[in-house]
C-alpha cells in the first residue's frame, strides 16, 4: 500500500498534464503532497480490517461507505472529482456508474489481504461497486488487485501481463515510447489502466516504474498510486524512498499504513 502513496505524492506536482515527460526528476519536492489517491487508499484499508478478513458482501460495503465517507470529509480539499465528493456528502449515498480511475488507485490493499485470486477479485469488485459500478470501474479495481497478487505470490511479469490480457482484455502491446507522443491527462479506466500497467512492466525497480510514469504523463499521481502499487509487491519499497514520504504524511494516514503492515504480517 505504501508503493501507491509514494506514487501518489511523487506525481502529484504533475498532474493535469504539469510535467515536461521526463523519467529525470527529482522525486520529492516542497511541491509534492498526498492527494485523494492516498485519503481513499487508507479509507479502503481501514474499512477491510474493520470489516475483517472474512466478512461479506454487506458487511464490506458498509464499512466502506462509513470509512470512505468519513476519511472524504477529513480531507474535502484532496482533489476529488465532483461527483465523488456530493457522494461523500449525501446522508444516503448510492454507486454512480462510474467508470473513472478512482477504483484502481485506492484497491491497494486488496492485492495484499486475500488469499486467493477468488477472493482478491471478489473484494476488489466490492470496493469498486460503492461508487464505480459501471463495468470498466470494476474490470480497473479486480484488475490492479490481481496484478498485486500475482507479484506478491512470486508471478513473473510475463506471466503478470498474460493474466491482464486474457483476464481483462486490456492491449499492452504498446510500449511506453509509442504511448508517450500522444498521451495526455484523462480519468477513465480505459485510458489509464493499460498505461499504469505497461509503466510497470516496463520498470526494472520500483523508482523506475514512477519514473515511466512521469515519462509518459497523463493523470501522473493516479497512474503513480497504481502503477507504483504494483511495483511494491514486485520490488519492495527502498527504505529511502519511504522515509522520505512519510514526512509528507498525517499521523492518521501514518496510524492506518502501521496497523495495515502488522496485519498483513501476521
Amino acid at each position: 500500500m505504501i508503493g501507491a502513496i509514494i506514487g501518489d505524492i511523487a506525481g502529484s506536482r504533475f498532474e493535469f498534464d504539469r510535467g515536461d515527460k521526463s523519467r529525470d526528476f527529482e522525486f520529492f519536492t516542497p511541491e509534492d503532497e498526498f492527494t485523494d489517491d492516498t485519503v481513499m487508499t487508507v479509507a479502503v484499508a481501514e474499512a477491510l480490517m474493520d470489516a475483517g478478513i472474512d466478512a461479506g458482501e454487506d458487511e464490506i460495503k458498509r464499512a466502506l461507505i462509513r470509512s470512505m465517507k468519513a476519511w472524504g470529509k477529513r480531507y474535502p480539499d484532496a482533489g476529488y472529482g465532483a461527483r465523488f465528493i456530493s457522494w461523500v456528502l449525501t446522508e444516503d449515498p448510492e454507486p454512480y456508474n462510474s467508470y473513472g480511475n478512482g477504483s484502481g488507485m485506492r484497491v491497494a490493499s486488496v492485492g495484499w489481504l486475500y488469499d486467493s485470486m477468488e477472493r482478491t477479485r471478489e473484494v476488489a469488485r466490492w470496493t469498486s461497486e460503492v461508487t464505480h459500478n459501471h463495468p470498466e470501474g470494476i474490470k480497473g479495481a479486480e484488475a490492479t488487485a490481481a496484478a498485486i497478487y500475482l507479484a506478491r505470490k512470486g508471478a513473473g511479469k510475463d506471466e503478470i501481463r498474460h493474466y491482464i490480457e486474457e483476464e481483462f482484455s486490456y492491449d499492452l502491446s504498446r510500449s511506453l515510447d509509442e504511448i508517450r507522443p500522444n498521451y495526455h491527462h484523462v480519468e477513465d479506466c480505459m485510458h489509464t489502466m493499460p498505461e499504469a500497467y505497461q509503466c510497470f512492466l516496463e520498470a526494472d525497480s520500483f523508482e523506475s516504474c514512477i519514473r515511466n510514469v512521469m515519462y509518459i504523463g497523463g493523470d501522473a499521481d493516479t497512474l503513480a498510486a497504481i502503477a507504483g502499487s504494483i511495483a511494491e509487491a514486485f520490488y519492495g519499497v527502498p527504505a529511502t524512498l519511504r522515509t522520505q514520504a512519510e514526512t509528507y504524511l498525517s499521523s492518521d494516514v501514518k496510524a492506518v499504513i502501521e496497523r495495515f503492515e502488522k496485519i498483513r504480517k501476521a
